[in-house]
């Protein structure tokens, strides 16, 4: 997969979070209590906004916590 951006990557890993947050049936606050990950972090890596980088670790972090595989982050779902 190929990003021309940061914004663009960091849009796509965000929204992708969210996709799968949601899927599992959690909140930002479950997801939050699952991964030891403060919400205020969670709520701005998911925002579409999200300018903010992300450590590979939090990304494997929350991609065990979800039950999913950290390519699935990367891509493109719409």
């Amino acid at each position: 997969m190929k990003f021309y951006n940061e914004t663009e990557l960091y849009n796509t890993i965000g929204a992708n979070i969210k996709y799968f947050r949601e899927k599992s049936g959690l909140t930002q606050l479950d997801l939050s209590e699952k991964s030891k990950i403060s919400i205020s972090y969670i709520s701005k890596i998911e925002a579409p906004s999200c300018n903010k980088s992300i450590s590979i670790a939090v990304l494997n972090h929350i991609a065990n916590t979800l039950n999913v595989d950290i390519t699935e982050f990367f891509e493109r779902r719409i």
